[in-house]
């Protein structure tokens, strides 16, 4: 097996940490443990959702115009992208935040995957549909992220799964990886013994 593609996670992944998802709940007046945003948006009335919603997309937005990108970013994907290997982005995040981060950091990929294009992560289709606009097997494709949601949605879709541990709780989901980094150039060495001697 050859990789054909890489779908990365943006926020935690490409980007250092920025959003605090616990004083975001606090914001919206829900408990800390009261389980994941997007999630809770659906369960909401009307009234509250649209006050919700406000308190994420602020939240976001700052974290999109703050950005940095993690170590090792810009050399990694110089490298695969010279590879001919596709990149996407797959994120629970608004296209608008996207496009802040690329714009900032002058990134470029071949596909991205946001909120309003269907369902999110931990649900597969986002992977599978970068895959089908790839041209890429899910089996020939590896999906980077920092969260539960990330592995998830990567196994459920037949991808490789790598935790980048960054999350203050990657330990917590670790075993559900195929993989797992600590430092974002590992995605390389990961690509490369796929490339020699396929998924051990």
């Amino acid at each position: 097996m050859s990789v054909k593609a890489v779908i990365f996670d943006m926020d935690g992944t490409l980007t250092e940490p920025m959003l605090d998802f616990d004083q975001i709940r606090e914001d919206m007046g829900v408990s800390k443990d009261a389980g994941p945003i997007l999630e809770l948006l659906e369960k909401m009335s009307e009234e509250d959702r649209i006050i919700a919603e406000k308190v994420l997309c602020e939240h976001e937005n700052k974290a999109a115009v703050n950005s940095e990108l993690n170590n090792q970013v810009l050399h990694t994907l110089e490298i695969i992208r010279n590879a001919s290997i596709k990149m996407g982005i797959l994120t629970r995040n608004t296209r608008n935040n996207v496009i802040t981060v690329l714009k900032k950091h002058d990134l470029s990929f071949d596909g991205v995957f946001a909120r309003e294009d269907g369902p999110a992560k931990p649900d597969a289709f986002g992977v599978n549909s970068l895959c089908e606009k790839f041209g890429a097997k899910p089996s020939q494709t590896i999906v980077v992220g920092d969260f539960d949601h990330d592995i998830v949605s990567a196994k459920e879709a037949g991808a490789v799964a790598v935790l980048f541990k960054t999350h203050k709780n990657a330990e917590f989901f670790a075993e559900k990886a195929d993989f797992v980094i600590d430092s974002f150039n590992q995605v390389l060495t990961i690509i490369d013994n796929i490339n020699n001697q396929g998924v051990s």
